[in-house]
């Protein structure tokens, strides 16, 4: 997939998410990395155990920072992962969920949200959809 592609996926993605919270989006920026960084991958290591990173949410999550006030405060970042992202798609139909899954994820970090509360919001949908 090019780069043009997967950006605009990523772009496509961005849209999806409600309009409550996109509008509530501050001061975050959306980018792509082929890989994650050595200090981008220490962030995340637990131990010796390392697993396939489709992105990384950097920043102070809305419910912990005050406001930022005047200044060149850098933005916060959402690193989504290219080439995980396609290994864990397995096609180019897949990509698409995959990359609107982890741009959704991310932002959920942005505004706050714990993996554990993410992790059981899904459960939660998927078992509605079953239902």
């Amino acid at each position: 997939m090019s780069d043009d592609d997967f950006q605009k996926l990523i772009k496509e993605s961005v849209l999806t998410i409600p309009e409550e919270f996109r509008k509530k989006l501050e001061n975050v920026t959306i980018v792509y990395e082929d890989w994650p960084k050595s200090h981008q991958l220490g962030k995340l290591s637990v131990g010796n155990q390392r697993s396939l990173i489709l992105g990384l949410y950097e920043g102070v999550p809305q419910t912990r920072r005050g406001h930022y006030g005047v200044g060149g405060t850098l933005p916060d970042k959402i690193t989504l992962f290219k080439i995980p992202i396609l290994m864990v798609a397995g096609n180019s139909q897949n990509v698409k969920k995959v990359i609107q899954d982890t741009v959704i994820h991310e932002v959920a970090h942005h505004f706050g949200i714990s993996d554990e509360t993410i992790a059981k919001l899904t459960r939660e949908k998927t078992s509605q959809k079953l239902d």
